[in-house]
């Protein structure tokens, strides 16, 4: 099979067949499928399939539709630029304070940080493959408002590329309405790197969303989640959300922590009886076949 894949890889190098875009994203979709199979039987990707990942994906990248215009550029700087600096933010492994901590091991970390302010971090194990939580989060996105009772609405209002996308989000308020609804605009870049899949995101502006009426417009960003599979069991996965939000309005900031923390915790469990549900669904699915 593997011979047969890169065969069809090669194919794309004759000038001819390098604008057939079908045939070339076929033909990565097929190497990366191999890969990954290869992968999981060999106890890990050896050095030189690592290589041809890495490589495979920056070909993909190149052959994705381009943005078109100067926003839809600084959308894409604007989601990456996120992804960056949330990575630079959990790199820091020191100043962390614990919020709250569960009797399962679920915890959120907070930190000060100069220019940004207090950022929380949720750290989980999920008893899912990375990838089915990848799919859940940013495949369905929309239908976040289903399953998490914290969130109204989550409407995608445009896509640029495969990583890319600003969206619209409304927050619930929260018990005792101590904390009214909010509405966001963000940019998110959705990417995979090896194993790890992250989500990051920070506020931004859309012409099709301005602020609405009767609703406080909040802020976001540097976000971010990131999924890994864990050392322990690949079939888990090690889930770390970066939390930086100011909801504008007064407010105190002894309710603000308590509220962000509690909210981050919350997500964990709907998230957790979100993914069971969906698996009762198969399953029933496939006895009734």
């Amino acid at each position: 099979m593997l011979p047969a894949t890169f065969k069809l890889c090669a194919g794309i190098s004759y000038r001819h067949m390098r604008n057939m875009t079908g045939l070339r994203k076929n033909a990565m979709v097929a190497i990366s499928h191999k890969l990954s199979s290869m992968s999981l039987t060999d106890q890990g990707p050896s050095r030189w399939i690592s290589q041809v990942r890495r490589r495979s994906s920056l070909l993909s990248s190149r052959i994705e539709e381009e943005p078109c215009s100067e926003v839809e550029l600084a959308y894409v700087k604007q989601g990456q630029e996120a992804l960056q600096k949330s990575i630079n933010i959990l790199s820091q492994q020191d100043g962390w304070q614990t919020e709250i901590e569960t009797a399962s091991g679920d915890r959120v970390l907070s930190k000060v940080l100069p220019d940004i302010g207090k950022v929380f971090k949720l750290e989980v194990v999920l008893e899912r493959h990375p990838d089915e939580l990848y799919n859940e989060l940013v495949d369905n996105m929309e239908q976040m408002g289903e399953w998490n009772p914290n969130v109204k609405q989550v409407k995608i209002l445009q896509k640029i590329g495969q990583e890319t996308m600003v969206t619209h989000e409304v927050s619930a308020e929260t018990p005792g309405n101590v904390v009214g609804p909010r509405d966001f605009v963000s940019v998110r870049c959705a990417k995979r790197r090896g194993s790890t899949c992250f989500l990051a995101g920070m506020s931004t502006q859309h012409a099709a969303m301005p602020e609405q009426k009767g609703v406080v417009r909040a802020e976001n960003g540097p976000t971010c989640i990131v999924m890994r599979p864990c050392a322990e069991d690949p079939d888990k996965t090690k889930f770390t959300w970066l939390l930086s939000i100011d909801l504008k309005g007064w407010i105190p900031k002894s309710i603000i922590n308590r509220v962000l923390s509690q909210t981050q915790l919350d997500f964990a469990q709907h998230l957790r009886h979100r993914m069971a549900a969906s698996e009762e669904e198969l399953e029933a699915a496939a006895l009734a076949c």
